[in-house]
């Protein structure tokens, strides 16, 4: 079975941003309504507040690491790619591309420890039919039983397969 990357079929030209539109009947509509006000004219967000998901403080910055670390994580990286998996999710990245997976969007973790070689491959497998490989190599053989241990730990203690 073969994944396919992105679409074949372009979008429709206005259909991207708006539902109602019909190709020849109507035009694009713009981004910005005509009433409305230029963004300069907008107020300027106070920069004491805070993000809505950032800490405000250092003190509350730590705890927010403590919580996330009091779990155990698993973490594993070569010169080229990494997986973090601890109490947010899994995070893989490659190169200068990263994905995140909170527990919720995550269908099965798959590990295979090759018979030969020192390349240790985790797959992440999202209930949409999608799955998300990454190849780790290994220092040591030695390694991919300490790996395989530390992974089932944290799929133990954070994943829930619903039924």
């Amino acid at each position: 079975m073969e994944q396919r990357i992105g679409s074949s079929s372009k979008p429709l030209e206005g259909a991207g941003f708006d539902p109602a539109f019909i190709p020849g009947l109507t035009s694009p509509v713009s981004g910005e309504p005509e009433d409305a006000e230029p963004a300069d004219a907008e107020e300027p967000l106070a920069q004491e507040e805070a993000a809505p998901g950032e800490p405000e403080t250092a003190e509350e910055a730590e705890t927010e690491e403590e919580t996330a670390a009091e779990g155990p994580v698993f973490e594993a990286s070569d010169r080229r790619a990494k997986i973090v998996a601890d109490a947010k999710g899994v995070r893989l990245s490659l190169d200068e591309e990263r994905c995140e997976f909170g527990w919720d969007e995550i269908g099965a973790v798959e590990t295979e420890s090759p018979r030969f070689g020192k390349r240790f491959t985790i797959t992440v497998h999202t209930p949409d039919r999608r799955w998300y490989p990454i190849e780790i190599e290994a220092t040591a053989r030695a390694d991919f039983k300490k790996w395989e241990e530390q992974l089932d730990a944290v799929l133990d203690a954070y994943f829930e397969e619903s039924d």
